[in-house]
């Protein structure tokens, strides 16, 4: 899970780019069903009805004998990996051409334990995929190692044995290419009416570029203060409006219009929108030409403190190429502290607050600021390659429809420490338990007896730790158009605590997928509702959001935590003390004694919802007035005129 890309990258600082004991480069940091009584037992041939859990206990019907992943690993010799020596602190990896060539002398899985998967969504068949994705064999599943090979090739084997088909044309992966841009820390020159002042990176300033140059100079930009930055027509709002910004900086606030002032009428409120990310911010100053952006950092508004900026801006970046992703890029993007800000506005003779407060009103008009900036950027580029692995069920009756399952496969790696020791960031929640589960769906769809009548693409997607770069490609380059995409249903960082009473769904009150998942989750006696801190944008931080982009209603959506015996307070416990100790830490491991209940309820709702989709013809679409509403309404109507 991603918690952010910025929260990614500070933990970059730490074990980043590290080579590792493999020698190999850990990148850093989502017809109708049969109706039964709720207390029915199903089992995987079904149809899309409510499954329920099967026990953990031998006698249950033994029906398939997966083979495990073996020592025919150990076979797969690649040249071009050089294990035999390590950067120094100071100086970045040079990336392996792609993963493949990371796979020279990949070791073999350990030998484990048969396991006789069984019909029914269990817990048992749950952990056993969790468990082999979050081994140390694998090796912190770091894209561009043997552990990346190691993954790829089990989740290949895996859905062939299911008796799934490719899903990239003949082909099980999907390669995707990416740039690692790490910017040498360079102080940032303004003049503000006359008056020469520095910013020091780090402390005062960080930046970065997207377009995959080496140098990116910056001589006298004169810099506009545009609000938040925001044009949305279905808001009535736009911040660039009578403004050319070509070759100008514009300087932003981070979140939506209506936060900082609580006003419940302007956008979400206190809820973050698209709108409110700085991802969107830079996007939207890139397609209104200006040469570069500033984002003014605030604890509040940002949900994170400057030092996760800091770090996060740092150390090296990653990011599809620029040929690869159609969207346009800045030259130069940043944050600036809120200090550096109150400077900043205070010498060009304006109040920082003032003008927050005039940019929450409808209306706003861009201000100029006295002040020019120059910057010379230097950075260190190189390119590798990772793979998406993609499994597909053909539909029946219209195959060229698809509904999408979404999980990363891809965590942080290994750490070196300077004795030599090696750290093994396993990641077993985050997110070998979303693989698990998807793993776990398609074998329901695959002992259905029936093909679905519309597709069903399994998509195990990398680079999600590194900004969403896998999704965000495959988005670039479907196997199915996006018009035709019905919907996507993410599984990201299961919650591991046994039965809850909800449901929570990230971005609740998106789109038409909640009045589909709410009956299934009330035949379960559950509730939806939205995630606690909704002001800090979840729903933007997971791989479903670059589908939701390109306008296909996608949904987010796991156990709350309130839990059916022991109530909120431990749930929120159970996930307080996850983020502490184990949330991007060598400490997130399989624990055999994890109650899984709750996920196997999870996985039964998400796989009757899917089913529901596959086998209907309904086409869900968000609610009217959200910001990708009018992108699918185009879509759609694409579709219908051919």
């Amino acid at each position: 899970m991603c918690g952010d890309h910025l929260v990614q990258h500070a933990h970059a600082d730490a074990f980043a780019l590290q080579i590792g004991a493999q020698g190999g480069v850990a990148f850093g940091n989502g017809g109708g069903p049969v109706q039964g009584d709720a207390d029915t037992r199903f089992h995987k041939p079904a149809p899309p009805a409510m499954l329920t859990m099967r026990g953990l206990s031998s006698n249950e019907e033994m029906t398939m004998r997966y083979p495990m992943l073996v020592a025919a690993l150990a076979c797969v010799l690649l040249s071009g990996c050089d294990r035999s020596s390590e950067p120094s602190a100071d100086a970045p990896a040079t990336l392996p051409a792609s993963s493949a060539e990371a796979a020279a002398d990949a070791p073999a899985v350990a030998a484990r334990p048969s396991h006789t998967f069984q019909a029914a969504v269990t817990a048992a068949d749950f952990l056993e995929y969790t468990s082999v994705l979050a081994s140390d064999e694998f090796a912190g599943r770091a894209p561009g190692t043997k552990g990346e090979t190691l993954t790829i090739e089990y989740l290949r084997d895996r859905f062939q044995e299911m008796g799934l088909k490719p899903g990239n044309g003949d082909s099980w992966y999907q390669p995707v290419p990416m740039v690692q841009t790490t910017a040498t820390p360079a102080n940032a020159t303004l003049d503000v009416r006359g008056t020469p002042v520095e910013w020091q990176f780090g402390p005062q300033w960080v930046g970065g570029t997207r377009t995959g140059q080496a140098r990116v100079e910056l001589d006298s930009s004169e810099l506009v203060f545009v609000g938040y930055g925001v044009v949305a027509p279905e808001e009535n709002w736009n911040d660039y409006a009578g403004l050319d910004v070509k070759g100008k900086t514009v300087v932003m606030l981070i979140n939506d219009p209506g936060f900082h002032v609580d006003d419940p009428l302007l956008f979400g409120g206190k809820r973050m929108t698209y709108y409110g990310r700085w991802t969107y911010k830079f996007e939207e100053a890139a397609r209104q030409g200006a040469a570069a952006a500033i984002i003014i950092h605030d604890t509040d508004g940002a949900g994170y403190g400057w030092g996760v900026v800091e770090g996060g801006w740092s150390g090296p970046q990653f990011d599809l190429p620029a040929a690869a992703d159609p969207e346009p890029r800045l030259p130069l993007q940043g944050w600036i502290s809120a200090d550096t800000a109150q400077d900043l506005f205070a010498r060009s003779g304006m109040a920082l607050e003032a003008m927050r407060l005039a940019a929450n009103k409808p209306g706003f008009r861009a201000v100029p600021l006295p002040a020019t900036l120059s910057v010379a950027l230097e950075s260190a580029v190189s390119t590798s390659e990772s793979n998406n692995v993609l499994a597909l069920i053909p539909g029946s009756e219209r195959p060229d429809e698809v509904i999408v399952y979404l999980a990363h496969w891809d965590h942080l790696g290994t750490q070196t420490a300077p004795d030599g020791s090696v750290q093994i960031f396993n990641g077993a929640i985050d997110n070998a338990s979303g693989v698990a589960g998807i793993l776990e769906i398609a074998d329901a769809f695959a002992r259905g007896g029936q093909r679905p009548k519309r597709s069903v693409l399994f998509a195990a997607v990398t680079l999600e730790e590194s900004g969403l770069l896998g999704s965000a490609h495959y988005v670039a380059h479907p196997s199915f158009p996006m018009r035709d995409t019905v919907g996507v249903i993410n599984l990201d960082a299961m919650n591991i605590i046994g039965k809850t009473r909800d449901i929570v769904v990230n971005g609740y009150g998106a789109s038409e997928l909640e009045d589909l998942l709410r009956p299934i989750a009330e035949r379960q006696g559950r509730v939806l509702h939205a995630e606690s801190s909704v002001e800090k944008g979840y729903y933007f931080r997971s791989d479903h959001f670059n589908f939701a982009k390109a306008g296909v209603p996608a949904l987010y959506a796991k156990a709350g935590n309130d839990h059916v015996e022991k109530g909120e307070e431990y749930g929120a416990q159970v996930a307080a003390d996850y983020v502490a100790n184990r949330y991007h830490m060598p400490g997130d491991v399989v624990d055999p004694d994890w109650d899984l209940e709750g996920v196997v309820q999870d996985l039964e709702a998400l796989y009757e919802l899917g089913s529901q989709l596959a086998n209907g013809d309904a086409w869900p679409n968000w609610y009217s007035g959200h910001a990708f509403r009018a992108v699918r309404d185009a879509q759609r109507a694409e579709a219908a005129a051919d």
